[in-house]
């Protein structure tokens, strides 16, 4: 039996790949703070706030401890993310900058850490996929949390990788940025002014021309893979798109 622990099921690439694993015949469990449409007995949803970082290595000792005898891998996708606050430093909520930096890095780290904690006795298969972005990887006017939030992610991955390639089972991690994707995120971008994000009407016209690829093709081609043998060679900061 594979199991899955996904967060941010609710919507978008979350949802898709929570969706398509369980018809795939995996067991999923999906952490979001809010409730989705999937019913179906491989499928466990836990209702908590990622920001809510106190409860997270808890929530993930509870999964590993319910299913490790009946498992023969784990795979942890830390897949949700806001982009808010959109705007420039000095001008944005400070509390939304703390709240941004809780769910796209924090809560990450700490249930990597507790995924790691809770499986370092089992010799099995155990992956752990991060959903980075290209802004992570280059800076963008107007999203100083949300670079910082996912450069932070990566640069996390790296060195957790090097950790657990020192041990005889160690846990294989990769960032990977998936590209424009047709979801949520997208959504609230568009609606931002362009004193807040000068590449507004850039993201408008990508909507417009069908340049965004949609969550469920997105989802599917994470699947392909993180189940294949490229994902035990791949970079740990990867591309998708390059894949």
């Amino acid at each position: 039996m594979k199991v899955y622990i996904v967060t941010g099921t609710t919507s978008g690439i979350g949802l898709e790949l929570a969706t398509q694993l369980v018809e795939a015949g995996h067991t999923v469990y999906g952490i979001a703070r809010r409730e989705n449409d999937i019913a179906h007995h491989r499928y466990h949803h836990i209702l908590l706030d990622l920001a809510e970082t106190s409860k997270l290595a808890d929530v993930m000792d509870e999964i590993i401890k319910g299913t490790s005898l009946e498992a023969d891998s784990f795979t942890l996708i830390n897949n949700a993310g806001m982009i808010e606050p959109i705007g420039m430093v000095g001008e944005i909520d400070s509390e939304l900058m703390v709240k941004s930096i809780a769910v796209n890095l924090t809560a990450p780290m700490a249930l990597t850490g507790a995924f790691i904690n809770a499986l370092s006795e089992k010799e099995l298969t155990k992956k752990v996929i991060q959903i980075s972005s290209g802004a992570g990887r280059k800076g963008y006017e107007g999203w100083s949390s949300y670079c910082a939030s996912k450069a932070g992610l990566d640069r996390f991955t790296e060195a957790v990788s090097l950790e657990e390639l020192k041990k005889p089972n160690g846990v294989r991690l990769v960032s990977v940025a998936p590209g424009i994707i047709d979801t949520n995120m997208q959504g609230e971008i568009r609606q931002s002014t362009a004193d807040e994000f000068p590449l507004v009407e850039r993201f408008k016209e990508y909507k417009a021309s069908g340049q965004l690829s949609t969550a469920q093709d997105v989802a599917s081609k994470l699947i392909a893979f993180f189940e294949s043998d490229q994902f035990d060679t791949a970079e740990v900061l990867a591309d998708l798109r390059n894949l």
